[in-house]
């Protein structure tokens, strides 16, 4: 199993870790109460979901 001949200098390590980011979740408006919501979930101010209502607010 190949290794590496040389360790990895810390500034080398950090350097390429500092392209991990992490993205912030995206948000859409509900159709009935216009109130930002996750995208793929029931809407917490109204309760609906793919314009049914599936919860009790």
């Amino acid at each position: 199993m190949p290794l590496p001949k040389r360790k990895m200098s810390r500034s080398r390590t950090r350097s390429r870790r500092s392209q991990w980011k992490a993205t912030p979740a995206a948000t859409a408006n509900c159709p009935q109460c216009s109130q930002p919501k996750l995208q793929h979930t029931a809407c917490p101010t109204c309760g609906t979901y793919n314009r049914r209502q599936v919860l009790e607010v």
